[in-house]
């Protein structure tokens, strides 16, 4: 079997009054962090990057569903979908490898939150079927909520 495609880091969630670390992009500055709030059913991507831009996932709030494919020719994963529930009740962050396709499911209404190693650059902006054969089976539904940019003929 296949190692897995990214690290997952458990973080604890704390009071106001403690603080927890947000753990590094392998070692890369964040150079934008995005937030987005989705209601349940909603799957966001695939989106991959192939510029190489890393991205750290956590859900904030609610909980969502992370689906990845890795698409690295030279990974020991290539080939290889994976998919893990991250948020309130499975608290970490996801760390996900420039070049793999990525997206979520909202599970639940959620605040999910990602930064980002490079700045918005729609040139890199790439998209992979969210119902492709081999990451279909890792979403909870077939008929999602999907944006525009992620609706695939």
């Amino acid at each position: 079997m296949a190692s897995k495609i990214i690290d997952v880091h458990p973080h604890i969630i704390s009071n106001d009054d403690q603080k927890y670390p947000i753990t590094p992009l392998g070692g890369k500055r964040s150079q934008q962090t995005n937030i987005v709030w989705s209601r349940k059913g909603v799957i966001r991507g695939l989106h991959f990057h192939e510029l190489g831009q890393d991205d750290l996932f956590f859900c904030a709030l609610g909980m969502v569903r992370v689906v990845l494919f890795d698409r690295r020719e030279d990974s020991p994963t290539h080939g290889v979908a994976w998919s893990i529930d991250i948020g309130e009740d499975n608290p970490c962050a996801v760390y996900v490898p420039g070049r793999t396709a990525h997206g979520y499911e909202s599970l639940t209404d959620c605040l999910f939150c990602y930064h980002v190693t490079h700045e918005y650059n729609p040139d890199d902006e790439n998209t992979f079927p969210w119902n492709d054969e081999r990451v279909a089976h890792l979403w909870s539904t077939d008929a999602p909520i999907l944006s525009a940019r992620d609706v695939m003929d």
